[in-house]
C-alpha cells in the first residue's frame, strides 16, 4: 500500500525516476480496486447496459488517469527513456507490448539525465 499511496502523493510530479516496485504496486493495487469497484457497481445497479464499468468504476479512472501516467512516464525515466515514449502505446498491438518490455527493464544504475537513481540510492543507505 505505500508505493500506492507514494504514487498518489506525486500526483502531477513527471519529473524524476520510478522504480519497477512503485510502478507494479501501484498498477497491482490499482487493479484490484478496479475489480472491488466493478462488482460494487454490477451489485448495486449503477452499470449502464451490458458494460462492467459503472458511475464509480469511472470516477475512480478519473481520478487515478493523471498519477497513472506520471509514474508511467517516472519509470521510463528510470530506464533513461523520454516521457514522450509512453505515446509508443498509440501503435496498434506493437506499441502496447513495447510498453510492457520497457516497464519490465532494470533501472539504470546511478544517475542519468533525469536524476540518481532511486534503487540504487536504497541501497546504498543500507550498506
Amino acid at each position: 500500500m505505500h508505493w500506492y499511496i507514494t504514487v498518489l502523493q506525486k500526483y502531477t510530479d513527471f519529473s524524476g525516476r520510478a522504480r519497477r516496485m512503485e510502478y507494479w504496486m501501484f498498477t497491482l493495487i490499482n487493479t484490484i480496486i478496479y475489480f472491488v469497484l466493478m462488482l460494487i457497481d454490477s451489485t448495486l445497479g449503477f452499470t449502464a447496459g451490458s458494460s462492467m464499468f459503472g458511475i464509480l468504476t469511472m470516477l475512480y479512472a478519473l481520478g487515478v488517469l493523471i498519477p497513472g501516467l506520471a509514474v508511467t512516464v517516472r519509470r521510463l525515466h528510470d530506464i533513461g527513456r523520454s516521457g514522450w515514449w509512453i505515446f509508443i502505446s498509440l501503435v496498434p498491438v506493437v506499441g502496447g507490448i513495447v510498453l510492457l518490455v520497457f516497464m519490465f527493464m532494470d533501472s539504470e544504475p546511478g544517475s542519468n539525465a533525469y536524476g540518481p537513481s532511486p534503487k540504487y540510492a536504497e541501497s546504498a543507505e543500507f550498506a
